[in-house]
């Protein structure tokens, strides 16, 4: 199976939210392949985010850049079509948020989204290994989900191997995107463990040049890759 597009996917919850589609287009132009909008709900994680109102601010900011939705809340089948009618183009939930994951994903797919499905870092990667033939993308979170500005915690990066490992012994199409801690140092070994999505909120918007910045980024995420 060929190597998967390596995509960067600024997150916007790092953003300057006074100043948020001059910040979405810095990124837009600065070469960012994605955009990735985190969900919060004050339940699933002890934060609280945006709603689907954001998916519709950012997407008329940015109307031709795919929008990775990250769903950190409970109950997400209540929500998804909220969100996917908003703009959503990739819609992620987490497998241990209270939901029927299998309907919920199904659910997702039938509305003509993209289907994510996230893993906190305490979760065995084996719970997922029956439901990738149902998704596009698995997000393995590389911190505790809630905040931003988190360490990096690498002992994920061995889910990372063991999915990318099952994925390509099964010739599935699925993406692996890593999200928290990601910079210019994480994510060289993370695309190295089978990640080929890369979030980066900090790193990126706190940046004057963010194209540079994403270029970066880029480099460093496949130079070790390149060099074999």
């Amino acid at each position: 199976m060929a190597p998967r597009p390596l995509i960067i996917a600024p997150s916007i919850l790092a953003a300057d939210f006074a100043n948020l589609g001059q910040d979405v287009q810095r990124a837009v132009s600065g070469g960012a392949d994605w955009l990735h909008i985190d969900i919060m709900d004050g339940h699933f994680v002890p934060n609280i985010s945006f709603g689907p109102d954001m998916v519709r601010t950012v997407r008329r900011i940015a109307p031709e850049t795919t929008l990775d939705v990250h769903l950190m809340i409970e109950q997400p089948d209540r929500y998804a079509r909220a969100f996917i009618e908003n703009g959503a183009d990739i819609l992620t939930v987490h497998l241990e948020a209270h939901h029927n994951v299998h309907k919920t994903l199904e659910l997702i797919r039938n509305m003509g989204c993209r289907v994510g499905l996230a893993i906190n870092p305490l979760t065995m990667i084996e719970n997922v290994f029956p439901l990738l033939p149902l998704v596009d993308l698995l997000l393995c979170m590389t911190v505790n989900p809630g905040f931003g500005g988190q360490s990096f915690m690498i002992n994920v990066l061995e889910k990372v191997r063991a999915a990318r490992t099952f994925i390509r012994e099964h010739n599935l199409n699925v993406d692996i995107e890593v999200d928290g801690g990601l910079d210019a140092d994480t994510a060289g070994p993370s695309v190295t463990a089978g990640a080929n999505v890369i979030v980066a909120g900090t790193f990126l918007f706190k940046q004057k040049d963010m194209g540079a910045a994403i270029s970066n980024l880029r480099y460093k995420a496949t130079e070790v890759t390149s060099a074999g």
